[in-house]
Order: structure tokens, then C-alpha cells, then sequence
């Protein structure tokens, strides 16, 4: 049997066109794993495996494209809170390991800053995956890959229900949307919610003026603040640091573009840019008073950690600890708070999770998570985070998973049961 857990995500999209499956699926029944079809019969050893990522996950779709090597995956994690919601990225990976890891750990994480942010929807993400460094530039393509994922979700009938990650633009959520209704971050012009980004660089400042109250060092006035990342989220960032009377910020990207251009548009801030090669690191290590990773995840690491100069980190990078326990526990050891980004970054999904209830402006349902008053705003939950990480001795992000796991058990309101219901039908045998 070809062990189809080594093929690259290309190779595995062919091998499924050529045996004609065009949905295979891997389902969790009780304490046991279930499978489409004897070619995945691998998978149910490798999700058995508790370092797979396979935790409380309900079921994962694949399906090949018609024509391009490209594998369609669908992850959906826990749906007590509702439907699996939750990005979509085009990735390229060396096997289908590093694919169905990638896919199980950012669904679970969809989950829980779901549940923090009190969003009655559960944990899902998308992945289309390529071969190692590939690239799908050809817009023709692109948008055939993209009617494809629509195809995909409407063949789901709701379980799962997408939107914009890493690799994906708004482009390709229009042809999605072309092909299926169960997709959001939708184009303005097509009655979508648009570019979430500032309101995310609003929920990382959120996040840092409460630990600054927590730890009593005041207001962001007079802060010194490093930024990783001064692209989508970053940029807006800088200027709403400014805005908060920061006296310096010291930021970093890999793109010269990007630094020039925050330069042109922050000229006579005390701002320092810095262009780093790919990999360097070193802006970690600068002395502020907050550290905010906004680029890549898993930069906080056993390298890194003895080398930080800071008070706080809050950032809007995904997954952002390397070793999430290890790291959590050094980080504490120092004395460094540390607030989880999957309770900060929360506002991308918050703005599109919704959109199909329409807008105002400004829209109440937005601006309650910067306040104190709404029970899941960032500043509440973060206070609470930091309260019970104190009192129990635990890292931040252990107690910002414990919380989040409390309030994922929460049912839907009005149809509690029903993805797992249509999971159920997916997969009658």
C-alpha cells in the first residue's frame, strides 16, 4: 500500500484523481477513527497519535482538483458552538504530515478564539496545499482553484464555512463565493464585510493597554514597543501606537517595499525601521516595554526567549510560542506576560463571521470588543486570563486554552447538534 502520509499534497491530489475519489473524508465516532476509502487507511494510525493534533476533531475532507495538482482540505475541529468557521490558506508542504498537522492545529486553534470571542461558531480551517515551494500564480488557475474550494464547500452543505487566510485575497474569495454561499470575508462591491485589519491592530491595542493596566505600568503614553511585521495588521498599527502617545516604536519586515512605504507614511514619528534578512530575528532581542510579533508564528522560542528585553508580549502573529507549554512556562519564569494571540488577532473573523446580518456604522457589534462592558471584549478576557494565570500558577496560554475550552462546550442557541448532524450524513456509510 502506498504510504500516502509521505507524498507532498501535489502528489497525493493525483494519486486521489487517478483512483477517481472526489471526497475522501476521516471521521472521529466515539474513540475511533473512520476512512473514506483504503488508501487513507494510514491516517487512522497517524491521527491515533496525540502529537497528530488529531484532539476533540470531528472530521477532515479532502478532495483533488479536476485538473491541477492541488490538494482541497476542509478541517473541522469542535461544532458545539456551530459550524466550523475559519480560514482558508494556499500553503505548499513537504507531505501530507506536515499538511493534515498545519490543518488539525489551526482549526483547533479557530475554536477557541471562537469561544473568546463569544461567536456562536466552532473551529474549522482550510487548506489548499501544493508541493514544497509551490507557487499558483496564473490567475486563470487560481480562480479555477478557488471555484474548485467552492465547490467544495457547497458539497459540505455548511458544516464548514470559509474565509481568508495566508496565501488568499479577496479575489479568490469572490470566486469561492461564485460557487458556494458558505464563505465569508466577501468583497465589499459584492456585499462582503472587507478588510479586517484595522479592526485586528484595534484588538492587539486592546490587548496591550490591558496588561499594562494588569501589570500597573500605566498607559501605552510614553511605551517603548517593538513590532515584527509591518504588513496588513502591522502597518495599521503603527499608526494607532502613535496615535496612543507611544514615545518610540522600533519596527522590522523582510520587504523593503513595505518598510519604505511605512517610512513615506509615518515620516516624523519616532519610528525606526529596520529590513531584516528572512530568519533574522534580532529585532526580538531590542529593549521596549512591549514586543508585538505581527509576522510569522513560532518566533517565541528556547532561542529567543533568553535573549528578550521586554515586560509584555502582545502581537497579532498566529501561534506565536513555538512549544506552546515549554514556552509558556519560560516566559512566565522570566517574569514576561504573555497574552495568547488567538485572544487578541481575534477581530478578522469577528468582522466577516456575521456578515450575512448586514452592517452599521459604527457597528456595535465590532466596537463591543474594545470596551469592558461585552463579556468576551479583549480587554475583560484578558484580564481574566491573566487573573487565573496568577492565581493558578500556569502560563497565559494554558489559561487562556482552559477558558476557552469552558466556553466551547456552550451549545448553539438555536441549532445545537446540527453540523455534526450534516457531518453524520457526509459520511453514512
Amino acid at each position: 500500500m502506498t504510504d500516502v502520509l509521505s507524498l507532498a499534497p501535489d502528489r497525493v491530489a493525483a494519486m486521489l484523481r487517478e483512483k477517481r475519489i472526489n471526497l475522501a473524508w476521516a471521521v472521529r465516532e466515539g474513540g475511533h477513527v473512520r476512512v473514506s476509502h483504503e488508501v487513507l487507511a494510514p491516517l487512522i494510525g497517524f491521527f491515533a497519535d496525540p502529537r497528530s493534533g488529531f484532539s476533540g476533531h470531528e472530521a477532515v475532507f479532502l478532495r483533488p482538483h479536476a485538473e491541477l495538482d492541488l490538494l482541497l482540505g476542509a478541517f473541522v475541529h469542535d461544532t458545539t458552538r456551530g459550524a466550523g468557521a475559519g480560514g482558508t490558506r494556499l500553503w505548499g508542504y513537504d507531505d501530507l504530515r506536515g499538511y493534515l498537522r498545519d490543518g488539525l492545529r489551526l482549526s483547533q486553534g479557530m475554536t477557541r478564539k471562537n469561544a473568546l470571542a463569544g461567536l456562536f461558531w466552532g473551529g474549522g480551517k482550510g487548506v489548499i496545499g501544493m508541493g514544497p515551494g509551490g507557487k499558483l500564480d496564473d490567475r486563470a488557475k487560481r480562480d479555477s482553484a478557488f471555484n474548485a474550494y467552492g465547490d467544495l464547500m457547497t458539497a459540505l452543505r455548511g458544516c464548514y464555512v470559509t474565509a481568508e487566510d495566508v496565501g488568499v485575497f479577496t479575489r479568490d474569495i469572490a470566486a469561492i463565493y461564485a460557487r458556494s454561499r458558505f464563505v465569508t470575508c466577501i468583497p465589499p462591491e459584492m456585499g462582503g464585510s472587507g478588510d479586517p485589519s484595522p479592526h485586528t491592530a484595534r484588538g492587539v491595542i486592546a490587548g496591550m493597554q490591558a496588561a499594562l493596566a494588569y501589570r500597573k505600568m500605566g498607559t501605552l503614553a510614553g511605551k517603548t514597543v517593538v513590532v515584527q511585521g509591518v504588513g496588513n495588521v502591522g502597518g495599521p498599527l503603527l499608526s494607532l501606537l502613535f496615535e496612543h502617545g507611544v514615545a518610540k516604536v522600533i519596527a522590522s519586515d523582510v520587504s523593503d517595499a513595505l518598510v519604505e512605504k511605512r517610512r513615506h507614511e509615518l515620516a516624523g514619528k519616532p519610528l525606526e525601521l529596520r529590513l531584516l534578512a528572512r530568519g533574522d530575528q534580532s529585532v526580538l532581542s531590542t529593549p521596549c516595554d512591549i514586543l508585538a510579533p505581527c509576522a510569522l508564528g513560532a518566533v517565541i522560542d528556547a532561542t529567543t526567549i533568553p535573549l528578550l528585553q521586554t515586560k509584555i508580549i502582545c502581537g497579532a502573529a498566529n501561534n506565536q510560542l513555538d512549544d506552546p507549554d515549554r514556552d509558556g512556562r519560560a516566559l512566565r519564569e522570566r517574569g514576561i506576560t504573555y497574552v495568547p494571540d488567538f485572544l487578541t488577532n481575534r477581530m478578522g473573523i469577528v468582522n466577516c463571521a456575521n456578515e450575512q446580518y448586514g452592517y452599521v456604522t459604527p457597528d456595535p457589534a465590532i466596537e463591543r470588543h474594545f470596551g469592558t462592558e461585552f463579556r468576551y471584549a479583549i480587554p475583560v478576557i484578558t484580564r481574566e486570563v491573566l487573573m487565573r494565570a496568577e492565581r493558578d500558577g500556569i502560563s497565559e496560554g494554558e489559561a487562556a486554552v482552559a477558558l476557552a475550552d469552558e466556553l466551547a462546550r456552550e451549545p448553539h442557541p438555536i441549532f445545537p447538534g446540527r453540523p455534526r448532524a450534516i457531518i453524520e450524513a457526509l459520511t453514512r456509510a
